[in-house]
């Protein structure tokens, strides 16, 4: 996997994009401010369900106003990402801690998934049942779970 990625750093439009401090540099803002605004709504729509936040409004109307946010920014983010992966993929791919945080980003993804098609069902309850509150913590968790992994790609491999 690694060579493939090496083998990608060669093409001309990635090794321009990644050695244009502007063109990269907008990516990792754009990046860094979807992420907040992906993990953000989440984390509101999953705090709802563990009847922490907006108590005031059911968990289906917070989704319905999030979650085409959270979408919106999570394509946005994953293309930012791709973009500022790919002119050094050959040292993030190789990296434990970047695969790591990929893992969770599947794991939380898969989660807010759960959490958007189960919103309608849990807002018609008085109170959204024990599962559905696991399934909200572990969705926080495997957000600040991708979040901590990325955070550790510099700190630990010295990479970023």
């Amino acid at each position: 996997m690694i060579q493939f990625f090496e083998g990608l750093e060669g093409n001309p439009f990635i090794s321009f994009f990644g050695s244009t401090g502007y063109l990269y540099n907008t990516a990792s803002v754009l990046h860094y401010f979807c992420v907040f605004v992906m993990v953000g709504s989440m984390a509101l729509v999953d705090l709802r369900v563990l009847g922490v936040a907006a108590k005031r409004t059911t968990i289906s109307q917070l989704a319905d106003q999030l979650f085409p946010w959270m979408w919106t920014a999570f394509a946005i983010a994953t293309i930012s990402g791709i973009l500022e992966f790919l002119p050094t993929g050959g040292d993030f791919s190789g990296s434990l801690q970047f695969q790591m945080k990929t893992v969770c980003i599947v794991l939380a993804v898969a989660f807010a998934i759960i959490v958007q098609s189960s919103v309608k069902k849990w807002s018609a309850m008085p109170e959204p049942p024990a599962s559905a509150k696991v399934i909200a913590v572990l969705s926080i968790v495997f957000w600040l779970g991708a979040i901590l992994f990325a955070l550790n790609i510099a700190a630990i491999d010295g990479l970023g």
